[in-house]
């Protein structure tokens, strides 16, 4: 009797210690597949620009009318400043003349995917699709290539920057939203958005087709040159070498 308990609790340790090692084992296994996941470097667009010059760049999203784009480009052609058009190629193909006129005046005519999709949701192939193909657009269009990038609604991950870096291609987001598409907004709430955000190295997100943008842009662009600053297109405000990009999306030089 005795010696049959002893068994019994030789093999009771015995089990205890091959479960130990089992939960060790599969421990280390979970411990691996999650230092993988978050191992994964995490992506981040350009938001805006560490620079102690006070410059700041226009840009304008594209993707729906275009009956104010004659007004936008008369009042940047009268102020001599040169933005950034990020275009959807629906778009530009449906505007071709008022894509040349951009392209002719020294606007930045940058891609904004071809069918303005939520692009974060698409696949790898999809996503490169959308932007190779805007891009051949825009290229058959204005005779030239740019090499800004900027995702619809904003909506991007780390294989949309992957893909458009493969293409060659700088993803670019915004640090001063006008919030100009909103329904109910007025003209001084846009103003004001600006006038409070904008600093040294700030992108400005604004659409065309919209209420207020084409009629305030006189007053706005007149506000920010009154105040210092140098209104300049993305592609010469973004660094192209020996920087990083951090947590809040600000480019900065390496030094």
């Amino acid at each position: 009797m005795k010696l049959c308990f002893i068994r019994r609790k030789r093999m009771l340790v015995c089990l205890i210690l091959l479960a130990g090692i089992c939960l060790l084992i599969s421990l280390s296994a979970f411990h691996e597949d999650f230092a993988e996941v978050f191992a994964s470097k995490r992506e981040i667009p350009i938001y805006s620009v560490e620079t102690e010059e006070k410059l700041a760049a226009i840009t304008f999203d594209c993707a729906w009318g275009a009956d104010d784009i004659p007004q936008i480009l008369d009042t940047l052609k009268e102020a001599d400043v040169r933005a950034t058009f990020f275009l959807v190629g629906q778009w530009a193909e449906k505007n071709q003349e008022m894509v040349k006129a951009m392209a002719m005046e020294g606007h930045d005519v940058a891609n904004h995917s071809y069918s303005h999709f939520r692009m974060g949701s698409l696949s790898s192939e999809m996503q490169s699709s959308e932007i190779k193909k805007c891009g051949d657009v825009i290229e058959r269009i204005t005779g030239g290539k740019c090499d800004l990038f900027r995702a619809p609604y904003g909506d991007y991950n780390n294989s949309l920057i992957q893909e458009a870096r493969k293409l060659g291609y700088y993803t670019i987001q915004w640090d001063v939203d006008s919030l100009d598409w909103k329904p109910g907004i007025g003209r001084e709430e846009i103003k004001q958005r600006i006038r409070s955000r904008v600093r040294n190295g700030s992108i400005i997100l604004f659409h065309n087709d919209t209420p207020h943008t084409a009629k305030i842009l006189p007053e706005i662009i007149e506000e920010l040159q009154s105040g210092g600053y140098k209104l300049v297109p993305v592609s010469r405000l973004i660094l192209r070498d020996d920087y990083i990009i951090d947590h809040e999306g600000r480019q900065k030089k390496v030094s």
